[in-house]
């Protein structure tokens, strides 16, 4: 007989915030790495609380994922669902509300978490807040933000359609969405201001091949220095000049520049963090503070991969664990 696969929760809980409850742990963050935790954590018996805003962080952004192990292919928000379908299986209490400040209570060995008008407590935290887009910082970006500017490719892609559109970045989710955007634009530029640019091999193998289509066009060694236009964006100024001029006319630019990780509400309870502001865990998820746990984009793990901040979410959740059983 063979087996069902289940994808849809199987149980329903209010998953309705107790403010007068003191949660075994909170999860902070609805991306990958916060609903790995949360799940994890409620397997292991922990009451948990979720707290974020917009679910799915940045594979939410995401159009085809193929390096996902166990999907083949799938889609961004499609595999977001099925994580979030699967940490709600458990009897979870979640917020969706913007948290402004965590304290700790040493002499309780508790945290205070801020949301809202409310305040919760926990035990115990697991920071995933992950990281928010790096902007070009050019004339022109803010005034043209939703007039031909954008950092989602995969949600304004249909606005494109038949036209000129161009990607600023040279890394993986840069050359990603830059393919994701010939299905749907005449031709795509890939404005990069390194050597080359430096995707999975995979990935690498399929621009090439969109080269050769005349589907994809590569600017290496260039920079986007304002951004013109009237009612809408027409057009880029580039630093130098490229095929003998330094305007590029397209009618879609998407920003995939890296990211900046969210980690200023772990700095303010004295969370130690790189030069790059990203928080400092060791093997187990741990900060420096007891009790504070990270994972995702918001570490200083260097590799930022969907599957890594699911694995460092199981991670902290479990170390949560470990910690709340030795107190």
């Amino acid at each position: 007989m063979e087996e069902k696969i289940i994808f849809e929760s199987r149980h329903k809980y209010l998953h309705k915030p107790d403010k007068n409850r003191k949660y075994d742990c909170i999860v902070i963050g609805k991306g990958v790495a916060g609903y790995a935790s949360a799940m994890y954590g409620a397997r292991l018996g922990m009451k948990i609380l979720l707290i974020g805003e917009i679910p799915g962080g940045t594979l939410g952004l995401t159009g085809i994922v193929e390096n996902y192990p166990g999907f083949v292919s799938i889609n961004g928000q499609k595999l977001v669902q099925l994580l979030e379908n699967h940490a709600m299986d458990y009897d979870i209490d979640r917020l969706t509300e913007i948290v402004d400040k965590i304290t700790p209570d040493k002499k309780k060995k508790e945290f205070i978490i801020n949301a809202g008008k409310l305040a919760y407590k926990s035990r115990t935290i697991i920071f995933a807040t992950g990281a928010k887009v790096k902007k070009l910082g050019v004339p022109g970006e803010e005034e043209f933000f939703g007039r031909g500017v954008g950092y989602c490719a995969l949600c304004d892609a249909t606005h494109i359609k038949g036209k000129v559109a161009a990607i600023a970045g040279g890394g993986d989710s840069a050359v990603k969405e830059a393919i994701l955007l010939t299905e749907y634009a005449k031709k795509v530029y890939i404005i990069n201001n390194e050597k080359k640019i430096h995707p999975e091999m995979a990935n690498l193998k399929k621009v090439n091949e969109l080269i050769k289509k005349n589907k994809i066009e590569i600017i290496n060694n260039n920079e986007i220095i304002e951004i013109k236009g009237k009612e809408h964006m027409d057009r880029l100024i580039l630093k130098k000049e490229y095929g003998g001029k330094k305007e590029l006319f397209i009618e879609g630019l998407f920003i995939y520049m890296g990211h900046i990780p969210e980690s200023k509400l772990a700095q303010d309870v004295g969370v130690k963090v790189n030069d790059k502001k990203e928080v400092i865990i060791n093997q187990h998820s741990e900060t420096n503070i007891p009790g504070f746990f990270a994972a995702g984009d918001v570490t200083n793990i260097e590799w930022k991969q969907a599957i890594i901040a699911v694995a460092q979410g199981v991670t902290a959740a479990y170390y949560a664990y470990d910690y709340l059983n030795k107190e």
